[in-house]
């Protein structure tokens, strides 16, 4: 059990709705438990990441206690002897919260909350709440809303109790519905309101999209605070936030910028990942997620100085499957590598990874290596193809420009199987990403039977 007296800061915890109310820091316990077959050492790792967890939502981390029990106890999760030792724990040291490093159900969390007469939150409701208090355009706080109100409204047995009862009065005879009941039915028209806005948002996005076909699309992912917005600001001059806290930023940042001479991309930041991303967080950000879907390279930024590094690569590898995005074309980055305490370490990271970039965003370290690796990776499944244009279809030959590399270019005549008349045609080798193949293909299809009639032919 480990004890932190550090006290200040000044938002409370679950006051997402008003973040700009000033109150004193809620003091919290931790609380986790190792289950049958599983490491202990894994769970204390996991208490250390709800720690910092803790810390962006405004509560200051008084102690913690680690539960070990043989199976979950449907009614309380960790049994009556664990619960009394948390009771006691928790008017030792006068908590105001106790934290959960696991899911409850709300059986269990009302059960609890009897028991140790104290506020009490899950790790799930502890995100949301994060998610609350950094949403800041209208998309993710719709998409925040959204979540919180289907992780709540299953829980209103713990929100609302004191409201059950049934309706009367003259109009309202008959068996009525309690109070839950009109609760949750208002819930269930605020989420079909949310799911409807977020439909018309995608739409809007598909819209933009559409503008963009052109570009190559990179976006970065990542667990959370491995330094994505830092990287993306260092590449674009986006002037995303960055702050050394989890979830910093929420909203998908999409940026033009140059990797290469005449190569621009599409550079898109997004939400970061965590071990126990709650599943309804997922479906909720479908659309800031769909960035990662959509991209046609990702970005895996890892924070190399971070002791189980190996481990977040893991959760993000997991989550990206999740999504439908676990095949991309992928360049791994390992970033903070100037906070490297071991010299070797840094050393054998190279050697186990030899196609991955070493950087410090932060100091703009290796930052040439990112964009040289990523140009090879964006350039790997290039198709390289020679085409005859009629010089008059300029439509065609800047479609080809704009997506494609150049590699030759040389000017003939040619006439078709069906017509001897010779025309100016232009001979262009080019290379292009397989996604520019059906935009390219109706634009040729047209001339395929051209046939070259002199080769030498001076540029017409």
């Amino acid at each position: 059990m480990k004890t932190d007296n550090n006290r200040g800061g000044s938002v409370e915890i679950f006051q997402a709705h008003n973040p700009s109310t000033k109150v004193e820091r809620e003091k919290a316990v931790l609380i986790g438990v190792v289950k049958q077959g599983e490491s202990r050492l894994d769970v204390e790792d996991s208490l250390r990441e709800l720690a910092l967890l803790a810390d962006t939502a405004g509560a200051t981390v008084v102690t913690e206690l680690i539960a070990s029990v043989q199976r979950i106890h449907v009614a309380t999760y960790v049994g009556k002897g664990k619960v009394q030792e948390i009771s006691e724990l928790a008017k030792e040291v006068e908590a105001d919260l106790i934290i959960f490093d696991d899911d409850l159900s709300p059986i269990q969390l009302r059960n609890l909350e009897k028991e140790i007469e104290c506020k009490l939150v899950d790790r799930s409701a502890l995100i949301l709440d994060i998610f609350a208090r950094h949403a800041r355009s209208a998309t993710a706080k719709t998409q925040v809303e959204l979540a919180q109100l289907e992780y709540f409204r299953t829980r209103l047995t713990r929100h609302w109790t004191h409201l059950s009862r049934q309706k009367g009065g003259i109009g309202m005879r008959g068996p009525g519905e309690t109070q839950i009941e009109t609760d949750r039915r208002m819930i269930g028209l605020r989420i079909s309101l949310l799911k409807d806005r977020l439909d018309k948002i995608d739409r809007q996005r598909n819209t933009q999209k559409k503008g963009r076909s052109e570009f190559t699309r990179i976006s970065l992912v990542g667990y959370t605070n491995a330094g994505k917005s830092t990287l993306m600001n260092e590449m674009s001059d986006a002037n995303v936030l960055t702050e050394n806290r989890l979830f910093a930023t929420l909203d998908s940042t999409t940026r033009l910028t140059n990797i290469a001479a005449n190569k621009q991309i599409l550079l898109s930041d997004t939400v970061g990942f965590i071990r126990k991303l709650p599943h309804r967080l997922i479906e909720s950000f479908k659309s800031t997620l769909d960035e990662v879907r959509e991209a046609d390279v990702l970005i895996h930024v890892v924070d190399a100085s971070h002791r189980r590094f190996y481990e977040q690569m893991l959760v993000v590898n997991e989550t990206l499957e999740e999504i439908g995005a676990e095949n991309k074309p992928t360049l791994l980055v390992f970033n903070k590598i100037d906070a490297i305490e071991e010299p070797l370490a840094l050393a054998g990271l190279k050697e186990e990874y030899p196609t991955a970039a070493c950087v410090s965003a932060l100091r703009g370290i290796g930052l040439t290596e990112v964009r040289a690796r990523l140009l090879e990776v964006i350039e790997s499944d290039f198709v390289e193809r020679d085409v005859i244009i009629p010089v008059t279809d300029q439509k065609a030959i800047a479609h080809i420009r704009k997506v494609g590399e150049i590699l030759s270019e040389d000017y003939a005549y040619a006439r078709t199987t069906y017509d001897d008349a010779a025309q100016a045609v232009v001979r262009l080798r080019f290379r292009a990403a397989p996604k520019y193949s059906e935009d390219i293909e109706p634009l040729l299809a047209r001339h395929k039977d051209l046939l070259l009639i002199d080769e030498s032919a001076a540029d017409a």
